[in-house]
């Protein structure tokens, strides 16, 4: 296929959402390389976010055009087959999460810089959505969030909480400061564990570089925020098992996690390779059947939307440090990461993905439980 003729293809494909190249709207692509059309038309997904690092193409406003390309699902058309076969079956055969490889996603993301993260994140450096009603601005949407959880887990004075995938301490040092908790936080983030050690240093609170399936405490209660986006498929039972026999009797389990409205075996190429590798955005289904017969689920909260506004916040934080940043993060990781964060805006907006907190309790609580808000 030439040229012209990939152009055309992506035109009409584009004509629908009133998405053109070169055009006037803020969602258009402004095309700098003519092989752009030719490489995106094979490579798909992996292709779009590559030319875009390489610089080959920009757009105004990335969070409007993917709000616009993800809410149609021209993603499932625009595939490069080939890498959707071998992801899948990568996924399919390999325990792509399996203890060994247990620390990569650190290693690759969240060891990358605490320098980034501080300045990206709010005050607390709370790296999961925030939580916008009745907030104002960042700082005080992470904190509500943080209460929020705090609230539905019914922490008090004396008990003993349990955070997997810790990040920098921020829940683990509002629990123990707020609810005198004492809480044990696990992380695979070398630079996290470092940096949480010396923030939750004046509170009861332990930060283990661990792996959840190396675990052998219970805990009165337990919580893991934007963690299980990192178990995988083949080990959500495994997951939940631990997290079963880790949890007293009468104690309360919440569960922050990203969800998907398909259950999926691979993630998107793109973001597999530069963002979040061997990770798993998990269905409703999905969690369903690995909490099943081991939990009661006491409550459901979807607040995916606020998402889109978090990410929004992030990048505008972003953008105004990225001169400091720069000139050790380089120009073509301004562009991924600019991509990472407003791409994925869009498919909160165009609730392509979601947002859940779903407590669990193991055996039902007596008289029920009463959802907090």
């Amino acid at each position: 296929m030439t040229t012209s003729s990939s152009k055309r293809t992506l035109e009409k494909l584009l004509a629908p959402l009133e998405i053109t190249f070169n055009g006037p709207d803020l969602w258009d692509l402004e095309v700098h390389e003519e092989l752009f059309y030719d490489r995106v038309l094979a490579g798909g997904s992996m292709a779009l976010g590559e030319t875009y690092m390489d610089g080959w193409w920009d757009c105004p406003a990335l969070d409007q055009f993917f709000d616009r390309v993800l809410g149609a699902g021209l993603d499932a058309k625009v595939i490069n087959r080939m890498t959707e076969a071998w992801a899948v079956f990568r996924a399919w055969f390999s325990n792509l999460q399996r203890p060994a490889r247990a620390h990569e996603i650190g290693e690759h993301h969240y060891d990358i810089g605490n320098d980034l993260y501080r300045a990206m994140l709010d005050k607390r450096m709370v790296y999961s959505c925030a939580y916008w009603t009745g907030a104002d601005d960042l700082d005080q949407a992470q904190e509500h969030k943080l209460e929020l959880i705090c609230r539905k887990l019914r922490l008090e004075q004396g008990k003993k909480l349990l955070d997997i995938g810790c990040g920098w301490g921020g829940l683990a040092a509002y629990a123990a400061k707020n609810y005198g908790v004492e809480v044990v936080g696990l992380t695979v983030s070398k630079e996290q564990v470092g940096l949480a050690c010396r923030i939750c240093q004046t509170y009861p609170v332990d930060i283990r570089l661990m792996d959840y399936r190396c675990l052998d405490e219970t805990f009165d209660a337990i919580v893991s925020v934007g963690m299980f986006e990192h178990v995988g498929h083949k080990n959500y039972r495994t997951y939940m098992e631990v997290v079963q026999r880790s949890l007293k009797p009468g104690g309360l389990f919440l569960l922050h996690t990203i969800g998907g409205n398909r259950s999926n075996r691979s993630s998107d190429p793109w973001m597999d390779k530069y963002i979040f590798p061997n990770s798993l955005i998990p269905s409703a289904r999905q969690i369903t059947a690995a909490s099943e017969g081991l939990f009661v689920i006491e409550d459901w909260h979807s607040f995916g939307a606020d998402y889109d506004k978090t990410l929004m916040a992030w990048h505008g934080n972003f953008n105004k440090a990225w001169p400091k940043l720069e000139p050790a993060y380089g120009q073509r990781f301004g562009r991924m990461w600019r991509y990472y964060l407003l791409s994925c805006a869009g498919s909160f907006r165009a609730r392509k993905n979601q947002l859940w907190q779903i407590v669990f309790s193991r055996d039902g609580l007596p008289g029920g439980y009463r959802p907090q808000r």
